[in-house]
Formats: C-alpha cells, sequence, structure tokens
C-alpha cells in the first residue's frame, strides 16, 4: 500500500541519501527513471555515489550529460527514483531546476549535474492480506567503486554543495 509524505523527504531518508555514511552504502544501486521522448519510462541505475540530498527538499545528480536519462531530464524535467532496501521502499518524485552543469574534474568523462527538486515522496509498505511480507535486500553491485578513482573525487566534488546557474 502507498502513500504520499507529501513535498519533502522524511528526515529517514534524506539522511540515508546525505551521503554522510557514504562508504556502508557503496555497492547499493538506486533505480532512477525519467521519461523519454514518447512518454515511456526510461529506467537507469544509480549509485549513492551519484546522488546526494542536501536537504528534504532538494538532492544533487550526478550523471553522464550525454546520455539518455540527461536528455530526458534536460527536455521533460522529471524523474523519479526508487530507494528499494530492506529498510524502505520509497519513490521519490523530482523535478529538475537545472543542469546539466559542468563537473570540474569531470570533463574529459562527460559527466553532469542535476539540481533536482523533491516534488512528493510516496512510501510503500505491506498491506495487512499481504500477511507482513518485507523486501530482504536491495539491488547490489561489485566490485564496490574506490573513493579514490577521479571520476569518483570529480562527482564528490560536485555534489559537495547544490548549485544552480545564477
Amino acid at each position: 500500500m502507498t502513500r504520499s509524505r507529501g513535498p519533502a523527504l522524511p528526515l529517514d531518508l534524506a539522511e540515508r541519501l546525505s551521503q554522510r555514511d557514504l562508504a556502508a552504502r557503496l555497492g547499493l544501486a538506486l533505480p532512477f527513471i525519467t521519461v523519454d521522448g514518447e512518454g515511456r519510462p526510461h529506467p537507469m541505475l544509480l549509485s549513492y555515489l551519484e546522488l546526494r540530498a542536501y536537504d528534504p527538499g532538494t538532492l544533487g545528480l550526478v550523471i553522464l550529460k550525454s546520455s539518455r536519462s540527461a536528455r530526458n531530464l534536460r527536455e521533460r524535467h522529471v524523474g523519479t527514483l526508487l530507494v528499494v532496501e530492506a529498510a524502505t521502499v520509497s519513490y521519490v518524485k523530482t523535478r529538475a531546476l537545472d543542469g546539466p552543469l559542468a563537473v570540474p574534474g569531470g570533463e574529459a568523462l562527460g559527466l553532469g549535474y542535476f539540481l533536482l527538486a523533491v516534488e512528493d515522496v510516496l512510501e510503500d509498505a505491506a498491506a495487512e492480506w499481504e500477511g507482513g511480507l518485507t523486501i530482504t535486500g536491495g539491488i547490489q553491485y561489485r566490485p564496490v567503486p574506490s573513493l579514490d578513482e577521479p571520476w569518483a573525487r570529480a562527482t564528490l566534488a560536485a555534489l559537495a554543495a547544490p548549485r544552480a546557474r545564477a
């Protein structure tokens, strides 16, 4: 059963996405869905390294600026983040406020930064008739990236503070 939590991340979800415990979350993937030119969902997978909550209403995102997801964000400005893990199932509906902006140190890699506003957060929980069914784990990937890699350093630096064009 899904219920809206409103236009801001609940504090526990904001903390989960804040990168304050990034090392513990490396290796977990987060689906992010944009809308393509034909109105169809377009999925991609993010890591906790590529996304950061600055506060309950604002997220930063670093992805390839030439990707279809980046094009969809530029053209239609909407995306939905799925956080599906043992402790939470949430769908975060976002609107791109700006991007892609340059990522210093990530130019050669083609990275772009987007500033996203949280528009609605849906929380999903098992209905009573589902007998307490629960998600036991999230999507995982290996190997876990080193935070010393150039792309990781550039991504973290780009996400250090929210930014938009003046």
